[in-house]
């Protein structure tokens, strides 16, 4: 028998339409209010016919939720429903807390492998390693199965015990190990430390809840270890909480000081945020580190502390979120995160990206259009402009990674390697003394060799697009000699690009063993030895003539 749309969701939906023409009815209907209620009327017609005499059976509660999603889908990525089953991981995104067990986990091949374990959280203190495929967990195989499932069996009650059997590199049988599942909170500052004898380093990853006042700690240790110079890294910061971005802000300017303004359709709701309390320290010499994934709260301390002249910014344009959202309670523990306004930083300028209230007629969204993009000014006269993120005070160039070193790690040949390091090696010196030596790098060099990876390059896809159209153009009698022998030149040879690219390689390689040892902390610590926009930072932080010419102090 077809499947019949639930009795009480069709009394539901009933009850809401009715309502819904009651309650414009005292008001006065406005055509606005009766295609509202117009539209909800053909919505429950349709959704009632429709399960009523399509064919094959439906999912009520899928077909909702899909309408649901598309609908706002229209709008802008950002205004999503939140389903009771997604309510945890929404509380992890705001907060940074779950119940589980502490590390990432991703797919490889056809394993569920545990890519990363946070240091002293249950997965690293139970012995889980990186590379770990996980065979079965609570006695559930993962064959099969999503990280998304898997990861829903790894996160429950805190204080539960759960088994899960692993397959580990090295180990001729699998290994079944007990792990105690705890609340989960994952720093937000990946790592902080000196970088020089005089200059400070945090990297924030997120602003989550409390995130101000861990910056503000690891700023008092900063000092207390001799430094003169602070470098503030907000690189792939995706954002988070507003009222964090405004307490961050007030450690580097004075109270009462203006940081973000918000201003949308509801104008009760438009609010000023303004710095709170007695700033840490308002001279230090400061640089902040952005890139295209510096978003939202990112860009409102980066782009305040741009417009207020404080620091120096230093990368590639910022994302470009200038939108604010608010969480709205719905029935049954639902919630929609929705775009109520936009926000301004001091200057006055918005640097939302994409117009997404002016769609193209294929429905794609474009970037603000230079005609509408304005000039500002910040506190001390220097120009800036809204209409597309925060454009850097100092530009970089994007350090992009060659073919050959994109397909290792796609291919999980670097990841591959290290596991198989760490079963071979106990431990390994200090992050600051760990190189990779020509040994290393040969044992490498083997194992790529001896697996099954192939990759081609950007060169060799040109040629190919050229003698395409050399053909099509008739030209290829001409010039296919030529283009062949190129060909033959630049075809990707694995031996030599190898050592070509060592330099690069090792790095990554680097990078990743040490994490297998030193975990998030040392990770950040060997990604920033070579990191040429820290060298940067520092190379302008310590000429203070420079500094205070970008800045345009008097």
């Amino acid at each position: 028998m077809k499947k019949k749309l639930n009795k009480k969701l069709i009394v539901v939906v009933s009850a809401i339409v009715v309502a819904g023409f009651m309650f414009m009815g005292l008001n006065n209907i406005d055509n606005k209010n009766f295609e509202i209620a117009k539209n909800l009327d053909i919505y429950y017609s349709l959704f009632r016919e429709l399960n009523t005499f399509y064919v094959d059976e439906v999912d009520p509660g899928k077909l909702v939720k899909e309408s649901i999603d598309d609908m706002l889908a229209s709008l802008d990525p950002y205004t999503n429903y939140i389903a009771e089953s997604d309510i945890e991981d929404f509380k992890f995104m705001t907060t940074g807390e779950y119940g589980g067990i502490g590390a990432l986990i991703s797919k490889h091949g056809e394993d569920i492998i545990i890519s990363e374990p946070y240091e002293n959280f249950p997965a690293q203190k139970s012995g889980l390693r990186a590379g770990d495929v996980l065979l079965e967990v609570s006695g559930k195989s993962t064959k099969g199965m999503t990280t998304e499932n898997v990861s829903d069996l790894l996160k429950g009650t805190v204080g539960q015990a759960i088994q899960v059997k692993i397959k580990r590199y090295g180990e001729k049988k699998p290994l079944d190990i007990t792990i105690v599942r705890e609340k989960i909170v994952i720093d937000p500052i990946s790592y902080s430390g000196m970088i020089d004898s005089t200059t400070g380093y945090i990297y924030l990853s997120s602003f989550t809840k409390d995130c101000a006042d861990k910056v503000k700690k690891a700023f008092f240790e900063l000092k207390g270890n001799g430094a003169q110079k602070i470098v503030l890294d907000l690189r792939g910061n995706p954002g988070g909480l507003l009222i964090e971005s405004v307490n961050l802000c007030n450690i580097f300017i004075p109270k009462d000081h203006e940081v973000v303004s918000t201003k949308g359709k509801v104008s009760e709701w438009d609010k000023t945020y303004k710095t709170m309390f007695e700033p840490v320290d308002t001279m230090i010499p400061l640089a902040v580190l952005v890139n295209r994934g510096s978003a939202s709260a990112s860009e409102i301390v980066s782009g305040t502390m741009q417009d207020l002249d404080r620091a120096v910014i230093i990368g590639s344009r910022t994302f470009g979120k200038g939108l604010v959202q608010t969480t709205r309670d719905l029935s049954y523990n639902t919630k929609l995160k929705v775009t109520t306004a936009k926000y301004y930083i001091p200057s006055g300028r918005c640097i939302q990206a994409l117009d997404y209230s002016h769609r193209n007629e294929d429905g794609s969204v474009g970037h603000v259009p230079d005609s509408l993009i304005s000039e500002f000014s910040t506190k001390n006269g220097r120009k800036v402009y809204d209409g597309g993120g925060v454009v850097p005070d100092v530009k970089t160039d994007d350090q992009e990674l060659s073919n050959l070193s994109a397909s290792l790690i796609k291919q999980f040949k670097i990841f591959d390697f290290a596991t198989k390091f760490r079963a071979e090696n106990e431990t390994i010196p200090s992050v600051k003394n760990f190189k990779i030596t020509d040994k290393m790098y040969d044992d490498f060099i083997a194992y790529v060799e001896g697996s099954n990876f192939t990759y081609t390059s950007e060169t060799q896809e040109v040629l190919k697009q050229l003698k395409e159209s050399a053909k099509s153009e008739k030209y290829l009698d001409l010039a296919g000699d030529q283009i062949d022998k190129l060909e033959k030149t630049l075809s990707p040879d694995l031996d030599r690009d190898l050592k070509k690219f060592r330099e690069e390689i090792s790095d990554l390689l680097r990078d990743e063993i040490v994490t297998r040892y030193y975990y998030q902390k040392g990770s950040a610590q060997a990604a920033i030895e070579n990191d040429l926009e820290v060298k940067k930072a520092i190379e302008i932080l310590a000429n203070k003539d420079e500094y205070r010419k970008i800045l345009n102090l008097k």
